[in-house]
């Protein structure tokens, strides 16, 4: 079974990945925007940025809503972290 630090830096690597893939496809867009790419191809970047950025916050709440049910005497509040939820949904 998996330590709890080792599940940590894992959820942490997922996070950094995707937040790095954004920051790629981010950096596409706007290359393709100032090049005056087709509508098409920048709306097509944009949406992967979105998901992108949309999929590492999910990342980052699920991670703290772990820590919240495996430390219920932690320092998560559960009804902060299903605000921060409904904030990205």
């Amino acid at each position: 079974m998996e330590s709890s630090e080792e599940s940590r830096a894992e959820a942490k690597r997922k996070i950094l990945n995707r937040l790095r893939r954004a920051h790629g496809q981010l950096g596409a867009m706007i290359e393709a925007f100032d090049q005056d790419i087709p509508c098409r191809e920048t709306v097509h970047q944009l949406a992967a940025v979105s998901k992108a950025l949309d999929r590492a916050g999910y990342l980052v709440i699920s991670r703290a809503l772990t820590e919240c049910l495996m430390n219920p005497d932690g320092t998560e509040d559960p009804e902060e972290l299903e605000e921060l939820f409904l904030r990205l949904a």
